[in-house]
């Protein structure tokens, strides 16, 4: 189980770097570094923060990577094949999970439903609110080979979670998984934090999800 710190500000609204620089003190940093699939030995290094502050998700990743992508410039593109974090999460014990995806630039993807092939995308409304901030910015990145360190630093309001009525994160628990890809980089790579079974790639499958707890 993963304990979720509860994080305080002075402020109601903290920017994204009072958040990271928060995190960076009162969360400890997760490694996303299981291998699941063998024909894809590419291993960035990738690690994950995660914090709340009772009305929202607070999380900071962090990547070591060789090649990086970013096409997508428009929210609920393709963001899988850039250069990508995400975070795949059930708040309710229900069937139905969440899946947040971020390219390195911040362009956003949220779905919502009960399994890979019944997702629902949320409206530009709902994505708007979810703060995004990359250190490499929010212009597009043609392919590229070096030795790449960028993060990027997210709040994810609990109105994004549009399909439920969740009126705080504290002393929840909920499934969930966090993952680094690059479906069409130079090296596909798809990283997890917890453990998955499947014969091959793929993220969509809840019944892998690890356990979070809201302090």
């Amino acid at each position: 189980m993963l304990k979720v710190n509860k994080l305080i500000f002075k402020s109601l609204s903290p920017s994204l770097n009072e958040i990271a620089k928060s995190m960076e003190v009162n969360c400890e940093l997760h490694k996303i570094e299981i291998l699941n699939w063998v024909e894809f030995p590419y291993k960035p290094e990738v690690g994950f923060r995660i914090g709340h502050t009772g009305t929202s998700i607070c999380l900071q990743y962090i990547v070591n990577e060789q090649y990086i992508r970013a096409k997508y410039l428009l929210d609920n593109e393709s963001v899988w094949t850039d250069s990508c974090v995400e975070f795949f999460i059930a708040p309710v014990n229900d069937g139905t999970y969440y899946n947040f995806e971020f390219n390195c630039i911040g362009t956003t993807l949220l779905g919502f439903g009960n399994g890979g092939n019944d997702r629902e995308m949320a409206n530009s409304n709902i994505i708007s609110k979810i703060k995004r901030n990359s250190s490499l910015g929010n212009k597009a990145i043609e392919n590229s080979e070096g030795n790449y360190f960028w993060s990027i630093t997210i709040e994810i309001p609990i109105e994004s979670f549009h399909k439920h009525s969740i009126k705080t994160l504290a002393g929840q628990s909920a499934k969930a998984n966090f993952y680094k890809c690059g479906d069409e980089l130079k090296e596909p790579h798809f990283l997890s934090w917890n453990t998955i079974g499947t014969p091959t790639p793929n993220f969509h499958v809840p019944e892998y999800f690890g356990e979070l707890h809201f302090e």
